[in-house]
Order: structure tokens, then sequence, then C-alpha cells
């Protein structure tokens, strides 16, 4: 049921808005607020869906009002209303973030339909917010264990910051879905994701990469070229297997992250960039500090939040809801119909060392599908899955 605020200091225009929107909508929920600062104290006690809010009032004007709501609750659209109106009014309120202005007396249809498309407004604003804190199911994460419960409870405290993130955990167990769980749900989110696999990158190209180059820098700078930094400005750098990154690439990272400015090889010249970093590694890094091969002041920068992913024989519990996650999205990919797994199947999958983790769980997983039978059974995991 919309809830609507009406603050008005005169009380025969709170019963005439308020009777006019009653019998327009009866599921209006309307209240009342004889001045600016009682209508902020409900504001701050209570959701409303809309404001309708008088422009000249004792003790308070609309205006101040106006600017002390966007602070308190910025999505609750106000629509002013005054009988002193003039454009420069209009105009400035509009520009205080109002949704709309309407002249007293307010003309009826146009009062109706503004309350209208404010509720909608509302309503878009609220669906788009809870849109943008779901993750695409590309990068579903799943699992109901302690383990996993407890990074998707970090995610939700850390993601809304810019804090940096080191995700931590062997090969195969989903760090970079970690990585894009914490983009998904920021307010980086619009802007764009740049993942970086530093290990598939020669060392002598990993500067380039991250930085860009001018041309002329090397033998192969044909012409300028804008790095992975640059790319990801007003999003996130996804920066995977950090620990095979070369000490000079390392030495430029810690500069980017403490300036938030890079140069392209070959150029002195600062280019200011605005990027959240996240770093993934299957490495230990204090053990890679020690042997001298990790530099332990950027360590501490990047581990500001530390998320480790556990291993899939930490978590096997999570096998069946895995089993039937993959078993649907592979059945989609290949166009065959899903299969099921026995009981019996499930729990010899359960049974496995998974040292592969999930990715070899995913491709056990497929193999089953496309030669089992429509049941998976003990036999088919046998033969087709045998781990000895």
């Amino acid at each position: 049921m919309p809830k609507i605020l009406i603050i008005e200091d005169e009380a025969a225009i709170r019963r005439v808005l308020g009777k006019i929107l009653s019998e327009e909508n009866d599921t209006y929920k309307v209240e009342e607020a004889e001045d600016g600062l009682k209508g902020i104290d409900k504001i701050k006690k209570s959701d409303y869906d809309l404001v309708l809010c008088d422009i000249k009032m004792p003790k308070m004007d609309g205006i101040e009002v106006l600017a002390a709501i966007k602070k308190i609750k910025p999505e609750i659209p106000i629509v002013m209303i005054s009988g002193h109106g003039d454009l420069d009014t209009a105009v400035h309120t509009m520009r205080l973030g109002a949704f709309d202005y309407i002249s007293k007396p307010p003309d009826l249809n146009r009062l109706l339909n503004t309350v209208r498309n404010a509720l909608d407004r509302k309503e878009l604003v609220v669906e788009n917010k809870r849109l943008k804190k779901k993750v695409s199911k590309k990068y579903e994460m799943i699992g109901e264990s302690d383990a996993i419960s407890q990074i998707k409870l970090i995610i939700d405290k850390v993601a809304p910051t810019d804090a940096r993130v080191l995700v931590t955990g062997p090969n195969g167990t989903g760090k970079e879905l970690v990585a894009h769980w914490l983009h998904e749900k920021s307010e980086r989110a619009k802007g764009p994701m740049i993942e970086v696999n530093c290990a598939a990158i020669p060392s002598e190209l990993i500067e380039s990469e991250l930085f860009g180059h001018v041309k002329g820098a090397f033998t192969s700078a044909n012409k300028d070229r804008a790095g992975k930094f640059e790319a990801a400005n007003g999003g996130t750098i996804f920066l995977d297997e950090i620990g095979d990154m070369s000490l000079s690439a390392q030495a430029k990272v810690l500069r980017a992250l403490q300036e938030s400015r890079i140069q392209r090889v070959g150029s002195d010249k600062n280019i200011k960039v605005n990027v959240r970093v996240i770093a993934a590694t299957n490495k230990d890094l204090k053990k890679e500090i020690s042997d001298g091969k990790f530099r332990e002041d950027l360590y501490h920068r990047l581990a500001v939040i530390l998320i480790k992913v556990p291993a899939l024989n930490e978590r096997r519990n999570d096998i069946p809801l895995l089993i039937e996650h993959f078993s649907k999205k592979i059945a989609n990919e290949q166009g065959v119909a899903k299969k099921w797994f026995s009981k019996a199947a499930i729990q010899l999958l359960k049974e496995y060392d998974w040292t592969g983790n999930i990715r070899e769980l995913r491709n056990v997983v497929e193999r089953l599908i496309i030669l089992g039978e429509a049941e998976v059974s003990e036999t088919d995991v046998k033969l087709f899955a045998s781990k000895k």
C-alpha cells in the first residue's frame, strides 16, 4: 500500500489533499504533518513512498525540508506545492531534487497524474536497487556450507565500499566468482569489470598490458595503447594470480594504488584513474614475501579485506547442490535433456578427493551427462568418473 505524507501548515488544505487522494485510490495511506520539522521527524521514523510539501511554512520552509529529506532518504519523490508559485521557484526546487512542482489551488487531474507518476518512479528506483544487488546467474555462487555463507556475508558488507580485497584459495575454487560478486553488488556495477590473468602474460609484457604504452616505447609499439587500468576507469580491475606478477610490475601497481595515477610505458605523463582493485592468488603470499618474490608493502595495500575460498573437499555438503546446478547448466548449453543423479551416485561423488576442486567437478558432471544413462547411476560414476 503506497504511503503518502502531506506536509502543509494549513489544516484545511491538508484535509482537502488527503480526501482527494483517498477518494482517487483507497489503497493510498495518507498521513499529515503540520510543519516541516514534524514532517522530517516522521520521515526519520517511517518509510514513505511520496511526500507532498508546501513551500511557505513557519519554522522551516519547504525548500529547507526538501534539502533535508534528500539527505535523509534521497529515494523518496517529493512534489512541492505553493500558492506563491512562479517559474523561478519551480526551476529551483527541481534542481534541488523535487520530482515536480504544483501551484495552488492544484488542478485535480494534474495532481493525481503527478502522484501516480511519482509513485511509479519510486517503484522503479526500488526495483533498480534490488536488481543491482542481484548477481547475474553467470557468476552465481552455489552452496549453503558455513564457509560459503560466511563469504556471501562478507561480500554483502564489503561490496558497497571501495575497499581493496585479496581473494585466496586453491585453483578451481571459484575465486573469480567472488570478484564478480564484489563488482556486481557494488556502486561500480555500471562501470567496467576488467580481468587480467597475471600468470598468462609474459613478464616483459605485463607492464604494457596493465598500464599501456606510447608509440616507440619498444620494438613492436607501433601506436599508443591504453592499458587495463585505464580501461577499468570508473569500475573494477581484477588482478588474477597476482602472485605471478614480476617485482617491477608490482612496484608500478603499488604506485598506482598509492597515487591513483599510472604512467604508460615510455611516457612520463601521469594519467589519473579511479579504479577499485580486487586481486586473487593460489599462492601463500606471506611465504612469497619471505622468499623475496612478493612485495610486503603491496601485500598490505591489497589485503585490506581477505577472503579465503575453501577447497571443495572442505565443503562436501555443497556437492549435491553443485551437481544439480551444473547438470541444469550443461544440459542447456548442450541442448539435451537434464539428467538426474541417483542418491548413490551423488554419495559416491561426495566421497571423491577433488584435487581440481569445482572446476574438476563440473568436468565430471559434463562427462556423466554425455555418457551416462537417463538417470546417472553409481555404476555410471564408477565407469566414467572413477578417480582410481
